[in-house]
C-alpha cells in the first residue's frame, strides 16, 4: 500500500519559489522516491542526524527534501525543501546547518 504525501504550508511556499524545471524534476521524483517505502536509505535518501528540521532527507540533484514519516497512518509530510550549494544548504534564501 502507497504511502500519501502531504506539503507543509512552509513547503508549498518554498516548492513555488524554485524554477519552473526544478518544480518538475522535484514533484516527478518525491511522488517516485517517497511513495513506498520512504525509511528505507537508498543512495538518495537518507535518514539525518537530530535537527531542528526534519530526520529524512530526499536528494534530487541540487535540491533537497526535508520530510518526517507517519507511520501509522502511512503518510509522508515534506516539511522543508533547500537548495545545497557545495557544503551549504538553503532555505528560503537562509543558510541552514543541519
Amino acid at each position: 500500500m502507497a504511502y500519501s504525501i502531504a506539503i507543509s504550508h512552509n513547503a508549498g511556499r518554498q516548492l513555488r519559489a524554485l524554477k519552473a524545471y526544478q518544480r518538475c524534476i522535484l514533484l516527478r521524483q518525491h511522488s517516485i522516491q517517497l511513495s513506498y517505502q520512504p525509511t528505507v536509505e537508498t543512495r538518495n535518501r537518507k535518514r539525518m542526524r537530530p535537527n531542528p528540521i526534519a530526520p529524512w532527507e530526499l536528494r534530487v540533484g541540487p535540491l533537497r527534501v526535508f520530510y518526517t514519516v507517519e507511520e501509522p497512518s502511512r503518510r509522508v509530510r515534506i516539511l522543508a525543501i533547500g537548495i545545497k550549494y557545495h557544503n551549504h544548504v538553503i532555505i528560503e534564501k537562509e543558510e541552514v546547518w543541519l
